[in-house]
C-alpha cells in the first residue's frame, strides 16, 4: 500500500494514494519543488500531485481493517522478536540487486549521516535519514524510503547520501537536480543547463567525474602540501621581514628626530646670531647717528645766534660789527665732524638676504633629498635591492609608455567575487567569472546585493600598500574599477553605477573605445582594444592606474591621481580628480565590476604562480 505507516490511521489523498494520517500531517504544510503553477499547494509524497493544503482528509476505513492483516502476513521477525518490514525490490536496483537489498554502501551512509533526521517522521520521534531525494527536497528514514524503492512514480527521483542542505544539490538558476558535470567550465549542471548554456560541452555524470577527480587527488594534494610547505617557509621569512622593517623604521625615526632636533637647534642658534648682529649694528650706528645729530643741532644754534648778533649790530658801531662778522666766519669754517658710516651703507639690512638664502638652500636640499627618498628608497635598507626594479617608470611625461609586467606581479592580489553583492541578472562561474544573463537568478536576500544595477564586487578589502590584478574582457561592455565599502546597493541605477559618484571610479570599454569615469565625469581614451586589463592600486599614493596587457608588456591607458598640472592642461575630469579623488582613499576599497550590456562577460585573470604576493590579503 502506498506509503501507509503504522503511526496513525490511513487516509487517502485526491490522487488515490494512501498515507498514515500522522506522517502526512507533517507534510501538508510543505510545498513541492517550485513549478510556477502550484507553488503554494501541498503535494503527494509519491507522485508529487498537488492538492490544497487546507483539504480535509477522511479516514480510509476499509484500509484500516486490511492493514493489520497485511502487516502480519508480510512482516518477518528478527532473532530478538522485533518485527521487520517485508522486502520489496527498489525501483533503482539493477539486475544484480536482489529484491529488498539496499544499494551498496547505504549502511555506511546511514551510519555516517546520523545527524540528518527524517523529514517525514513526527517531531520528537524523528529517525535518522537513510537517503535524501533531490526531487522531493526531503530526507527519509528506512521506513519512509520504501515508497521510493517500490513505486514506479519515483523511478526518476535521484537518491543521494543524506544532505544537511538539500539546496546544494539543486541548480541555483533552474532549481533542478544537479546530475552532471561540465568539464569545459568545471561546474555541476542540471538537465536544462546541458540543453542551453552548456550545449556541446563535455558533460559527464557526477560519479564519473568524481572517479576522475579521485584519480588526481593524490597528486593534487601533494601539490597542495608542497604549496603549504612553501607558504610556511615564506610566512616565517615574511614575519622576520616585518620585524626587521619595524626595527629599522624605529631606529631610523629616532635618528631622524635627533637630526631634526639638531637642525632646529642650528636654525635657532643662527636666528639668535642674526638677531644679535642686528642689535649690535643698530646700537653702534645709532650712537654715531645721535652724536652727529647733537653736533649739527649745536652748530645750527651757534650759527643762528652769530647771524642774529651780526644783524643786530648798530650801523654806527664799526668795531663791534667787525668782531661779530669774524666770529660768524670762524663758526662757518669750523666743520670738523666726520660723516657717519651709515650714510654709505646699513650693513645689517643684508641679514634678511642671508636668511632668505639659507631658506632657499634648505628648501632646495629638502626637495632634492625627498625626491631621492622616493626614487631610491631609504639608505641602509639593504634588503630592498635596486636591481629588482621596485620603482615603476615615470608615467607623468609619457602616459602611453610600455612597462614590464614583472614589476606589477610583485603586488599580485587574488580576487574572489562576492556572491552576496551580485545583481540578480549576473551569473557567477565559481569565484572568478561573471556573465550577464536575461533570466533573473533567485539569489538569497543580502543587505549588500545590488538591486538596480548589474554590478558585483570582490570580497577583498584594500586599505594599505599596493595591489595589482588583471581582468579578461570576454564579451560586451564591461567596466572595471574600485568602490568604497560605504556604498549603498539600493541606490538608483544612475547613482549606483561605477564612476557616476564620488565613492567609485572605473575604466569602461563600450565596444569602441575606453573611458575613465569618476564623479559623473568622463575622460575618453584613444587606445586599441586589449583583451586583458591590468589594474594597479597604490593606496598610500592615492593613485589608480589602468593598463592594457599584451605579451608581458603593459601600456598605460589612464592614471587617476590628484596632482599639480598647468592651467592649460586641466580639463573638467582632471579638475574633479584633483578636488575629490583623494577623499576616496579615506575608506577601505573593494574591486568592482559593472556588466553593462546584455552580452557582457568577464573573467578575473590568473597571475603567475611564483608571485611574491600570491596570498590573499586579509
Amino acid at each position: 500500500m502506498d506509503g501507509v505507516g503504522t503511526r496513525g490511521d490511513p487516509v487517502t489523498v485526491p490522487c488515490g494514494h494512501n498515507f498514515c494520517q500522522g506522517c502526512l500531517g507533517k507534510l501538508r504544510g510543505r510545498t513541492g519543488p517550485p513549478d510556477g503553477a502550484a507553488g503554494g499547494a501541498a503535494r503527494c509524497p509519491l507522485c508529487q500531485e498537488p492538492f490544497p493544503a487546507a483539504l480535509r482528509l477522511s479516514k480510509n476505513r476499509a484500509l484500516c481493517e486490511v492493514l493489520p492483516l497485511l502487516g502480519a502476513a508480510g512482516a518477518g521477525t528478527s532473532p530478538d522478536g522485533a518485527r521487520t518490514p517485508p522486502a520489496v525490490p527498489s525501483p533503482q536496483s539493477g539486475p544484480g540487486n536482489s529484491p529488498g537489498s539496499e544499494p551498496e554502501g547505504e549502511a555506511e551512509l546511514e551510519e555516517g549521516a546520523a545527524a540528518v533526521l527524517c523529514d517525514v517522521c513526527p517531531e520528537g520521534s524523528r529517525a535518522a535519514a537513510a537517503r535524501s531525494c533531490l526531487v522531493c527536497l526531503a530526507s527519509f528514514c528506512g521506513a519512509h524510503l520504501e515508497p521510493h524503492r517500490r513505486s514506479p512514480a519515483f523511478r526518476s527521483h535521484r537518491l543521494v547520501a543524506p544532505l544537511r542542505r538539500l539546496e546544494e544539490g539543486l541548480c541555483p538558476r533552474h532549481l533542478q537536480p544537479l546530475d552532471g558535470f561540465c568539464r569545459a567550465e568545471q561546474t555541476c549542471v542540471c538537465a536544462r543547463c546541458r540543453a542551453h548554456e552548456h550545449r556541446g560541452h563535455d558533460v559527464v555524470s557526477l560519479e564519473k567525474e568524481r572517479e576522475h577527480k579521485e584519480a588526481q587527488q593524490a597528486k593534487f594534494l601533494s601539490s597542495v602540501d608542497n604549496e603549504l610547505e612553501e607558504l610556511t617557509v615564506t610566512i616565517a621569512q615574511t614575519r622576520k621581514m616585518v620585524e626587521l622593517i619595524k626595527g629599522v623604521a624605529s631606529k631610523e625615526k629616532e635618528r631622524v628626530e635627533k637630526l631634526f632636533a639638531e637642525a632646529s637647534e642650528l636654525l635657532a642658534t643662527f636666528q639668535k646670531e642674526v638677531a644679535a648682529f642686528i642689535e649690535d649694528s643698530e646700537r653702534s650706528m645709532l650712537g654715531e647717528a645721535e652724536a652727529d645729530l647733537r653736533w649739527k643741532e649745536e652748530r645750527r644754534t651757534k650759527l643762528a645766534q652769530g647771524k642774529q648778533n651780526l644783524e643786530n649790530v648798530p650801523s654806527t658801531d664799526t668795531i663791534y660789527f667787525l668782531q661779530e662778522f669774524q666770529a660768524l666766519k670762524i663758526a662757518m669754517e669750523d666743520n670738523l665732524s666726520p660723516a657717519p658710516s651709515f650714510q654709505n651703507e646699513l650693513n645689517f639690512t643684508k641679514c634678511s638676504q642671508a636668511v632668505c638664502a639659507v631658506k632657499d638652500a634648505l628648501s632646495a636640499a629638502r626637495k632634492s633629498q625627498w625626491d631621492c627618498l622616493k626614487g631610491k628608497g631609504l639608505d641602509g635598507m639593504s634588503f630592498l635591492k635596486s636591481e629588482e626594479g621596485l620603482c615603476p617608470p615615470d608615467k607623468s611625461n609619457n602616459p602611453a609608455c610600455l612597462e614590464s609586467r614583472d614589476y606589477f606581479l610583485k603586488f599580485a592580489f587574488i580576487i574572489d567575487l562576492d556572491s552576496d553583492t551580485a545583481d540578480k541578472f549576473i551569473q557567477l562561474f565559481g569565484t572568478k567569472g561573471a556573465k550577464r544573463v536575461l533570466c533573473p537568478i533567485p539569489y538569497p536576500e543580502s543587505p549588500t546585493r545590488f538591486i538596480n544595477c548589474e554590478q558585483v564586487l570582490g570580497v577583498n578589502l584594500m586599505n594599505r600598500g599596493n595591489y595589482y590584478w588583471e581582468v579578461e574582457l570576454i564579451d560586451g561592455w564591461v567596466s572595471i574599477g574600485v568602490i568604497a565599502e560605504v556604498f549603498n546597493p539600493q541606490d538608483s541605477y544612475d547613482h549606483s553605477r561605477l564612476g557616476r559618484n564620488t565613492w567609485s571610479c572605473c575604466l569602461q570599454w563600450n565596444g569602441q573605445n575606453y573611458a575613465a569615469w569618476f564623479g559623473g565625469y568622463e575622460s575618453v581614451i584613444q587606445q586599441p582594444f586589449f583583451h586583458t586589463i591590468g589594474v594597479f592600486l597604490e593606496y598610500s599614493e592615492k593613485a589608480l592606474t589602468f593598463y592594457g596587457v599584451k605579451d608581458s608588456k603593459m601600456t598605460c591607458l589612464k592614471q587617476l591621481k590628484a596632482g599639480s598640472f598647468g592651467k592649460a592642461q586641466l580639463d573638467s575630469f582632471q579638475q574633479k580628480i584633483n578636488q575629490q579623488f583623494a577623499a576616496l582613499f579615506s575608506f577601505k576599497l573593494k574591486p568592482a565590476f559593472f556588466l553593462e550590456s546584455v552580452d557582457a562577460h568577464l573573467q578575473i585573470g590568473p597571475l603567475k604562480k611564483d608571485c611574491v604576493s600570491v596570498l590573499k590579503r586579509r
